[in-house]
């Protein structure tokens, strides 16, 4: 059996902008799961307002890199961790430009290459992942830069250049999901988590 982490925030969580969490037939880490079938063990790990590195101060305790290798500790040996972060550190507290968001992106990816958390202690694979674009939208506005969606629909060229320095794989989310939803501008609709999950699926099978 092949075991994948998805390590992520409020889209990976499975957030529904309309309320509450989706639930497993929706949320993309079990629509993966169950597209790959029984050869493939696959492990939830996303957390509602985890960052790539940042501290912050008002949630506390989403520091993605900080929380990373405990997570990936608990599940060795993994072949494969899908990494898909950037969405808060657009928050105003943390006002950062596209290059930067991607660094944090990329610390977290390159801890988790050198975890010897692999198969045999070795090295797992890592896919790092873009978020998809927000829209403009009235619900979080007072939690975001003003410019959050101009931003965010600059990071894919910025995490396609970290993946290539660390030597991990890239996907760009925005290439399946289009937009987030413009009910909330940074959650994604049923929909979206259903065809992103099929399109992980496919990535998976590409590289295990």
């Amino acid at each position: 059996m092949k075991t994948i982490l998805c390590y992520g925030d409020s889209n990976t969580w499975g957030y529904n902008p309309k309320g509450g969490r989706y639930d497993h037939t929706i949320r993309w880490p079990r629509v993966m799961a169950a597209s790959l079938g029984n050869s493939y063990w696959v492990v939830e790990e996303g957390l509602n307002g985890r960052t790539t590195c940042r501290e912050d101060p008002i949630e506390g305790d989403r520091n993605g890199l900080r929380q990373l290798i405990p997570i990936i500790r608990s599940h060795r040996p993994l072949d494969l961790i899908i990494i898909m972060l950037g969405t808060n550190d657009l928050k105003y507290r943390f006002n950062p430009s596209p290059f930067e968001v991607s660094q944090g992106a990329l610390l977290v990816a390159k801890a988790a290459l050198g975890s010897g958390c692999g198969p045999e202690d070795g090295q797992p694979k890592v896919l790092l992942v873009c978020p998809a674009p927000f829209v403009k939208s009235e619900a979080f506005m007072h939690i975001f830069a003003s410019d959050a969606v101009e931003i965010s629909q600059k990071l894919a060229p910025h995490y396609q250049v970290c993946a290539k320095e660390c030597g991990a794989e890239f996907f760009d989310a925005g290439s399946v999901v289009r937009a987030c939803s413009p009910v909330d501008g940074i959650h994604w609709e049923a929909e979206d988590q259903i065809n992103f999950g099929r399109a992980m699926a496919e990535q998976v099978q590409k590289l295990l």
